[in-house]
């Protein structure tokens, strides 16, 4: 999300269709943005994209062609996106790959009861253009500050669109210091030699506790 500090929540627009959906699943226990965690929103985190463009209106039909893989995303659990900002693991002990198995990196290794768990398939996700250089902007209400960020990107000939993603599809491009709280960092990364779509996943770890963020952002090098 470029141009915006800090993302806007979401306005609703209610056309006779979505009143009649939201009728009929009213039982479904839809809850609003969280307002204590963050993610990363440019390039766009999967769940934070589908928050982004479909927030406003996540009942249009028109989502199934014009957005396949945030449709299924919306259709398997809406609080992945209303919460986009609360897939972590506490309790990690830096021990990443112990705690998040292949094939479920954007879930966070299915946290949270498996609220994230359609951001694990494969397919045609929605991609920001990036260059070979390229930055990453957290958005952290709350202002926990980091220990660190890893930032890993996927290796030239990975398939996003159909193969799920597992730690061997991955190369570490940046692994930053602490930063003091604050609602927004910034940090620049490198990732030459490649084109086309790849997932940059970042682990965030927070400074206020043994807290570990798992985010998928599919990009696209130009």
């Amino acid at each position: 999300m470029r141009g915006h500090a800090h993302p806007p929540i979401p306005r609703r627009v209610l056309t006779p269709f979505t009143l009649l959906a939201a009728a009929a699943l009213a039982v479904l226990p839809w809850a609003s943005p969280a307002s204590a965690h963050g993610s990363i929103i440019d390039p766009a985190s999967r769940n934070y994209g589908c928050w982004e463009r479909w927030g406003d209106d996540h009942l249009n039909p028109d989502m199934a062609q014009e957005d396949p893989m945030c449709w299924q995303a919306w259709q398997d659990d809406p609080n992945a996106m209303w919460n986009w900002n609360g897939l972590y693991r506490n309790n990690v002990d830096d021990d990443h790959r112990g705690a998040v198995p292949d094939g479920q990196l954007c879930s966070g290794g299915q946290t949270e009861g498996g609220r994230y768990n359609a951001l694990d398939e494969p397919g045609a996700w929605k991609t920001t253009d990036v260059g070979s250089d390229f930055s990453l902007h957290l958005y952290d209400q709350a202002s926990h500050g980091a220990d660190y960020f890893q930032v890993y990107v996927t290796e030239q000939g990975y398939d996003p669109k159909t193969e799920p993603l597992t730690w061997d599809d991955l190369e570490l491009v940046r692994e930053t210091g602490s930063y003091d709280p604050a609602q927004d960092i910034t940090f620049d990364v490198s990732a030459p030699g490649r084109t086309g779509h790849h997932v940059v996943f970042t682990i965030w770890k927070a400074s206020h506790m043994d807290q570990n963020y798992y985010i998928c952002s599919d990009v696209n090098f130009t």
